[in-house]
């Protein structure tokens, strides 16, 4: 499957803009494609910075998110479950509609590499209020 050279930019507004309330958090598109045999389900794939003491916000996802962190360390917050810290090297999973939050607890910039499978034309993130 061929992906168009302007479908990076259009992940790249998306992204950006699904954080727009996240200071200090930036989501660079690495790749939005459809999930073999399913046409309804979406994988983006997203490298994403979070300068020290930045926030995501609390928000959901209309799917999985799975996400390894490459540098720095992040502090999950997932309600009704317990807080955790996950650094350089180790991997989490934030289930479809779980309301979080996560925050560089750290010094130093964090960073992860992050695939979410989506639905298909749904945002990759909503806020919660």
């Amino acid at each position: 499957m061929k992906v168009s050279r302007a479908i990076p930019w259009v992940l790249f507004i998306a992204v950006s803009t699904c954080w727009a309330q996240a200071t200090g958090v930036t989501a660079r598109p690495l790749l939005r494609t459809t999930v073999s045999g399913d046409e309804s389900k979406e994988s983006v794939i997203a490298a994403i910075e979070f300068a020290p003491g930045a926030t995501t916000g609390l928000h959901t996802h209309p799917g999985d998110e799975y996400a390894v962190v490459t540098e720095g360390a992040l502090e999950l917050r997932p309600q009704g479950q317990p807080v955790r810290r996950v650094s350089a090297g180790q991997a989490y999973h934030n289930a479809r509609g779980l309301v979080h939050e996560t925050v560089n607890v750290g010094t130093t910039p964090a960073k992860t590499v992050a695939t979410f499978v989506l639905d298909r034309g749904k945002p990759l993130t909503e806020p919660v209020h």
